[in-house]
């Protein structure tokens, strides 16, 4: 055999398969492996479980209870639900509270999905615009409170100068008890509007072009394509955020304590509110857990409607 096919044969050898590690050796670093995961998660799970849990499960229990800072607390059963269901501002909160829910629906849903339709039908400065949306995103809740709130001053606010000089009647915004909670929707939608319209765009960007071409050539109108094609190509996002607006805006509170203090009248008392009222300024945590249990329920109950449809729709994909 010649040098050069000896070379050839060695260079295409099968080289020899290591032996296994032993068993003992296996399961040891498995057993580190695992040690190691597990201690990443350590700390996020002591987190959730002390701000989180411990909280919630504390609230439950001081439901029950007549508690007040300094002194032991005593089981009262029922009693605090009692009291604060026969309190005069309980059914204005909750009225309140389902009517902003209502309005944002209504307004804060709809809007959103417009402003994404037109930035999806863009073909300049889509970047700019994308900025220009979710810029009230980032100003902190308060300080973009603090702005409406000069922004509705019925004397020189800028919404009744922007009325007088189209010769237009001014109106009290959020001082008047007819206008406070639509004022507040206002600017909850225009504070948190951003983020959708971007989840809606990129829902919309997802649908294939392959739609709007056949639709086209049926002769679909811009309203038919997106009653047949839009909508149905993004429904379970709709239902989606449809969901969760709701369990956002039931607990809304930033809004009614920097502009209006809950006032005129109650007219902008919310349950999230109600139960600040109960804790920082009755002194009373009994009360105040006790509201929070009834949201609590209800909340839960949209919680699960929101798990249920995204598993559903996960199943179906």
């Amino acid at each position: 055999m010649t040098k050069t096919a000896e070379r050839q044969r060695t260079a295409t050898a099968v080289p020899p398969v290591p032996a296994p590690a032993p068993a003992g050796d296996r399961f040891r670093r498995r057993l580190i492996d695992q040690v190691r995961a597990y201690g990443f998660l350590l700390g996020g799970l002591l987190c959730f479980v002390l701000f989180s849990w411990y909280p919630a499960i504390r609230a439950v229990v001081i439901a029950f209870q007549k508690y007040t800072p300094g002194s032991p607390p005593q089981w009262v059963g029922t009693a605090n639900f009692t009291r604060v269901w026969h309190d005069p501002d309980f059914a204005a909160a909750w009225r309140n509270t389902l009517y902003f829910t209502l309005l944002a629906l209504l307004i804060g849903f709809a809007v959103p999905f417009l402003l994404a339709l037109v930035l999806n039908e863009l073909r300049h400065a889509k970047a700019f615009f994308r900025v220009v949306v979710y810029l009230p995103v980032m100003i902190p809740p308060v300080v973009s409170a603090l702005l409406w709130k000069w922004f509705y001053d019925p004397g020189a606010g800028l919404a009744n100068e922007a009325l007088r000089f189209v010769h237009l009647p001014t109106s009290n915004w959020s001082n008047g008890t007819d206008t406070a909670l639509v004022s507040l929707v206002i600017v909850a939608t225009w504070a948190n509007m951003g983020g959708t319209v971007l989840v809606y765009l990129a829902a919309l960007q997802s649908i294939p072009g392959e739609l709007y071409e056949a639709a086209e050539l049926d002769g679909a109108n811009l309203l038919q394509r997106i009653r047949h094609v839009t909508v149905p190509q993004t429904r379970f996002v709709i239902m989606m955020l449809m969901l969760l607006q709701i369990i956002a805006t039931m607990q809304v509170f930033t809004e009614p304590f920097v502009i209006t203090g809950g006032g005129p009248e109650s007219a902008t008392v919310t349950v999230l509110y109600l139960i600040y009222k109960y804790a920082f300024l009755y002194n009373d945590f009994g009360g105040a857990c006790a509201l929070s249990v009834m949201l609590l329920v209800l909340l839960g109950a949209f919680s699960a409607g929101y798990l249920r449809l995204t598993r559903s729709e996960g199943d179906t994909a």
